[in-house]
């Protein structure tokens, strides 16, 4: 993927989640940090999936109780979910009608929050750092909820992408990494590939009810 500062971002995400989705039959989450990238990517998901059967919701659209409902419940061709903001937590679609969360960008606290801002201020002001104590924590809290839309069983099963190049070439990405729950890493766009092919057939096994 490009850096997540590049303008070309959010189209490298809608093409990685409409090319997984596609094998997986929907079952997808997409969450972004904003709503420019939320408009980009469902607007580029319903290009590419126009023609088809494949539901693309997108918040905004329809009340958070309706898009929830109709993403647990899709039709046979599948669906996509492209959320923000309040979709990062208090979402509970267990079981394999959610098999694959994906995470467009680190989700640091927004620059222009008042809230953040005066906190920022305070910690400047004591001699601390105010990235350090203040925004990688909030950004580490925030990326294990989006993560725990995946797993709501101990029988769940799926897999988590966080579309950031951050995670490696930065520094503090540990930090963000270990915040994570506990979860196999994988290495290669084949293990990818595989990991997908590996829910796939075990969707086929365990079809929805009618």
């Amino acid at each position: 993927l490009v850096r997540p500062s590049d303008p070309g971002h959010s189209a490298q995400v809608a093409l990685f989640a409409a090319n997984a989705a596609r094998l997986l039959g929907g079952r997808t989450l997409l969450l972004t940090t904003s709503l420019r990238a939320l408009r980009a990517i469902g607007e580029a998901l319903r290009t590419a999936f126009s023609g088809t059967a494949m539901e693309i919701l997108v918040q905004g659209k329809l009340p958070k109780r309706v898009l929830v409902e109709r993403f647990r419940q899709p039709g046979q061709s599948g669906a996509i979910l492209v959320a923000s903001a309040s979709f990062w937590e208090g979402v509970d679609v267990p079981g394999d009608a959610l098999q694959l969360v994906i995470i467009d960008k680190v989700p640091f606290p927004p620059p222009n929050d008042p809230v953040g801002e005066a906190r920022s201020r305070r910690l400047e002001e004591a001699g601390r750092s105010a990235f350090r104590d203040y925004s990688l924590p909030e950004a580490a809290i925030a990326l294990k909820q989006g993560a725990g839309r995946l797993i709501r069983h101990e029988t769940d099963r799926g897999i988590l992408v966080v579309c950031d190049t951050r995670l490696i070439t930065m520094g503090y990405g540990r930090r963000l990494l270990a915040a994570l729950p506990p979860m196999r890493r994988l290495q290669t766009d084949d293990e990818f590939q595989d990991a997908l092919e590996d829910l796939t057939r075990i969707s086929t096994m365990d079809p929805r009810p009618p």
